[in-house]
C-alpha cells in the first residue's frame, strides 16, 4: 500500500524533477510539430489522381517521340518515271537514285540515270520489293529519287538580307496557302520579279517539298526560303524594321494600280485561296490591295495573284529607277 501511495503521490506531483509520469512525457511540443503540407493528389502513390497522372505523361513521351522519329525521317521519296525526271531537270536536291532490278528502260529512264549521274547523286540497283517499300506503295514505275529535307532560313536572315540587297527590300509572305504547287509558283514568281525572299508560316501551311521544288523551276535554289514560328509576329517585327506590308485581298484599301507603296521597302502578303488572309494578319497589314478583274470571273488562286501583283512592283521600281 506504502508503496501504492508513492505512486500516486508522484502522480500528482506535476512539479516533480523527474517530470510528469503520466500524460505527454514531456513530448507535447514535439507532439504538435506538423509534417508539412498535404501532398497534391498527383504525388501520392495510392491516389487515382497520380496513377492518373502517370498514365498522362507516359502518352506525352510517347508522342514526342513519334515526333521526333517523324521529324528525323522527314526525306522524302519521289515516285515515278515523269516526277523524277522533272524533279533531276529542275535541280531538286536529291541524296540518291532508286532503279529497280529489270526495269524496262525507256528513254525516262535513261535521263534519269544520266542527269544523277552528272550531278553526283548516288545511283543504286533495288529489287523492286525494296522499292516498294522505299516508296510506301506508291506507283513508281521503277524509279524513285530520295530528296533531303529542305533548309530553311530564318525570318531573321531574310531580313537582313534584304537591307543588304542594292534595290529596296521586298519580300513575300504566305499565309495560309497549304498547296505546294502554289508554293512553288509562288517562289518562282517571287524570284522573278526581284524578292529577297519568300516567308511560309510553321504550321497550316504547305512546305517545301519535291513538288513545291519542282513547280519553283528550280528557283528555290536561288532564293532563300523562310520558316515563321508565329508569322504574325515576323510581319510586325519586319514592320518595325521599316518595312510597309500590303496583303492581297478581294477586298482591298487600293487596286493594284493605285498601289503607291510599290517603289519602297515592302512585304507582300499573300492568303490562303479559301478564306483570304487570316484576321490578326490583315490587321498588321499597313494596306490591303486587290486587282481589277471583268464582272463575272472568279477570283485568282493564290499563285496567280501574286504574280500579277509582284509583276506591276516590279515595273514600277523600273520606272522609278529610271526617274
Amino acid at each position: 500500500m506504502a508503496g501504492n501511495s508513492k505512486r500516486k503521490g508522484a502522480m500528482r506531483n506535476p512539479g516533480s524533477k523527474k517530470g510528469a509520469v503520466v500524460g505527454s512525457g514531456g513530448q507535447k511540443s514535439k507532439g504538435l510539430t506538423g509534417k508539412g503540407p498535404t501532398p497534391k493528389a498527383t504525388e501520392r502513390p495510392n491516389h487515382p489522381a497520380y496513377k492518373r497522372a502517370k498514365v498522362a505523361a507516359k502518352t506525352d513521351a510517347a508522342k514526342t517521340q513519334r515526333r521526333h522519329t517523324k521529324e528525323k525521317a522527314s526525306a522524302e521519296t519521289v515516285a515515278g518515271r515523269n516526277p523524277v525526271v522533272e524533279c533531276l531537270r529542275a535541280g531538286t536536291p536529291a541524296t540518291a537514285l532508286y532503279v529497280a532490278l529489270g526495269i524496262d528502260a525507256d528513254d525516262r529512264v535513261a535521263e534519269a540515270v544520266r542527269l544523277a549521274a552528272d550531278r553526283g547523286i548516288t545511283v543504286l540497283e533495288v529489287a523492286r520489293g525494296e522499292l516498294d517499300r522505299i516508296t510506301a506503295g506508291a506507283m513508281h514505275q521503277g524509279l524513285g529519287l530520295q530528296v533531303p529535307p529542305f533548309e530553311y532560313a530564318t525570318p531573321n536572315e531574310l531580313l537582313e538580307l534584304a537591307q543588304r540587297a542594292t534595290t529596296p527590300p521586298l519580300l513575300v509572305a504566305l499565309d495560309g496557302v497549304t498547296d505546294p504547287r502554289n508554293l512553288g509558283a509562288v517562289v518562282r514568281s517571287a524570284a522573278a520579279f526581284g524578292a529577297q525572299g519568300v516567308v511560309v508560316p510553321q504550321r497550316r501551311s504547305a512546305s517545301m517539298t519535291a513538288v513545291a521544288w519542282r513547280t519553283s523551276a528550280g528557283t528555290a535554289a536561288k532564293i532563300p526560303i523562310a520558316m515563321a514560328t508565329n508569322l504574325t509576329r515576323t510581319l510586325r517585327d519586319w514592320a518595325e524594321a521599316g518595312l510597309m506590308i500590303v496583303g492581297l485581298d478581294a477586298d482591298g484599301d487600293v487596286d493594284v494600280d493605285g498601289l503607291d507603296l510599290a517603289t519602297g521597302p515592302l512585304v507582300v502578303v499573300v492568303g490562303s485561296e479559301g478564306r483570304g488572309l487570316g484576321r490578326l494578319v490583315k490587321e498588321t497589314c499597313d494596306q490591303t490591295v486587290s486587282i481589277p478583274m471583268a464582272k463575272g470571273v472568279e477570283s485568282l488562286n493564290a499563285s496567280v495573284a501574286s504574280g500579277v501583283v509582284l509583276a506591276e512592283i516590279a515595273r514600277r521600281r523600273r520606272l522609278d529607277a529610271k526617274g
